[in-house]
C-alpha cells in the first residue's frame, strides 16, 4: 500500500484529536483539582462521582458510533470506537480504584463486604468486571484470533452499560434526572440496534421466500 493510502484522512484526524482532548479533559481536571483543592470539602466523593459518570457517558458515546456511521455514511468514524471503549474502561478503572484505595483504604475485607451487602455496589462491580475482558481483547491480535466470536463477546458492552446505569440510578437516590436522561439515550441506542436487526432478519426471510418460489420444481 502506498503512503497516501495509509495517510489518515483529515476528518478522521480531527475527530481523533477531539476524542483524545475530550476524553482526557476530565482526568486532567480531576488530577489538578485533587492536588490544588478545587474539588471541595469531599474530594474523594467528587473523584468517584465524576469518574463513574464519565465512564458511563463514554460508553454511551461508544455505542453511538455505529448508528452515527449509518446515519452519516461516514465509515471512518468506526475507527473511533475502540479508543472510546478503552477510555470508558480507563474511567471505570479509576472509579473502582478511587473507591477501593482512597475511600476504603484498600481494606479488602471492607471492599468485599460492600460488594456483597450493597446492591448498587454489587451491580456496579459486575459492570466493571464485564468491561475487563472487553478491554483485554480490544487489540487487533485478539480481533484476529477470536474472529466472529469477538463481536459476540463485545456485545457485553450493552450489559455493562445497562448495569452501570442501574448503579448510577441507585446511587443518586434523590435527583434522578440525569440517570433518566442517560437511560433514555441508552434505550434509543438499543432500539436502533433492535430495529436494524429486525429489518435484516425480515429481508433475509423475504430473500429466502423468493428463492423458494423461483426455484425450479424437481422432476
Amino acid at each position: 500500500m502506498s503512503s497516501s493510502g495509509r495517510r489518515t484522512q483529515p476528518g478522521l484526524l480531527a475527530a481523533r484529536i477531539l476524542l483524545w482532548s475530550g476524553a482526557l479533559a476530565p482526568a486532567l481536571w480531576l488530577g489538578a483539582g485533587f492536588f490544588t483543592g478545587w474539588l471541595g470539602v469531599n474530594p474523594i466523593e467528587k473523584l468517584t462521582r465524576v469518574t463513574g459518570l464519565t465512564a458511563l457517558i463514554v460508553l454511551l458515546v461508544t455505542l453511538a458510533v455505529s448508528p452515527a456511521r449509518r446515519l452519516t455514511g461516514w465509515n471512518p468514524i468506526i475507527k473511533l470506537r475502540r479508543p472510546l471503549g478503552l477510555f470508558a474502561f480507563f474511567y471505570a478503572f479509576l472509579h473502582f480504584g478511587i473507591w477501593m484505595v482512597l475511600d476504603l483504604g484498600f481494606q479488602l475485607a471492607w471492599v468485599w463486604e460492600d460488594i456483597v451487602e450493597r446492591p448498587y455496589i454489587t451491580v456496579g462491580f459486575s459492570a466493571f468486571l464485564l468491561l475487563i475482558p472487553l478491554a483485554a481483547t480490544s487489540t487487533k491480535g485478539w480481533i484476529r484470533r477470536l474472529g466472529k466470536r469477538w463481536s459476540t463477546l463485545h456485545k457485553l458492552t450493552y450489559v455493562a452499560t445497562g448495569l452501570g446505569l442501574v448503579h448510577f440510578y441507585w446511587l443518586v437516590k434523590a435527583d434522578i434526572r440525569l440517570p433518566v436522561i442517560l437511560a433514555t439515550i441508552f434505550g434509543l441506542l438499543m432500539a436502533s440496534r433492535v430495529s436494524r436487526w429486525w429489518s435484516r432478519r425480515h429481508r433475509r426471510r423475504e430473500r429466502s421466500s423468493e428463492a423458494t418460489r423461483t426455484a425450479p420444481a424437481s422432476s
